[in-house]
């Protein structure tokens, strides 16, 4: 039989052992600038336009090297994060700057990564906070573990390369911050 002694004991290995203490986790981090990206497949957006954006065919999966652009922006979020509704507003505006500058217009190019969401969700972020770009959904997290477990809202820079080249040139938790400043860094770091 069971003492509360012997349960709260039980309960305090249990919570030890579900935050990987005395166990040989790894720690995984999100890529750092000047990695290389990992094998990540994503869902391919069923939208044509959003296809297009991205230029991407009728397929079911693609890889980030299938983007054609020169960079891409990926934001981790997730549909219930405070945060990442908040900065919602100003990831629509980098995507409009983005979008009118001749200079950017094809080379930079955003997708949201939804960590732990829906394709029912992503719709659902997708129309309150009108995202112009394509969200991805990530329900069972496969793509978020490859990318480290990042919390949310974060933002990777991809810089797309030939063959193996292809490399992280921003990688951030939180915010943006100013728009025109945030792509005035990552065109310097892209070569563009």
């Amino acid at each position: 039989m069971m003492t509360k002694k012997s349960l709260g004991w039980l309960l305090a290995a249990l919570v030890l052992v579900g935050m990987g203490v005395g166990s040989v986790q790894a720690k995984v981090k999100p890529p750092a600038v000047g990695q290389a990206w990992p094998d990540v497949t994503l869902t391919t957006p069923r939208d044509v336009a959003q296809r297009a954006y991205l230029g991407l065919g009728a397929v079911k999966t693609f890889k980030i090297t299938q983007v054609k652009a020169r960079v891409v922006v990926v934001e981790i979020y997730s549909m219930y994060c405070p945060y990442c509704q908040h900065e919602a507003s100003n990831v629509n505006r980098l995507h409009r700057v983005i979008e009118a500058d001749p200079r950017l217009k094809g080379k930079i190019k955003l997708i949201g990564l939804a960590a732990g969401n829906s394709p029912f969700e992503v719709e659902v972020y997708r129309k309150k906070f009108q995202v112009p770009f394509p969200l991805l959904p990530d329900l069972d997290f496969a793509a978020h573990r490859l990318l480290g477990k990042p919390r949310t809202p974060y933002f990777l820079g991809v810089l797309i390369g030939p063959g193996a080249k292809t490399r992280v040139i921003y990688s951030k938790l939180g915010v943006l911050g100013d728009v025109k400043t945030f792509l005035a860094g990552l065109s310097k770091a892209a070569g563009l």
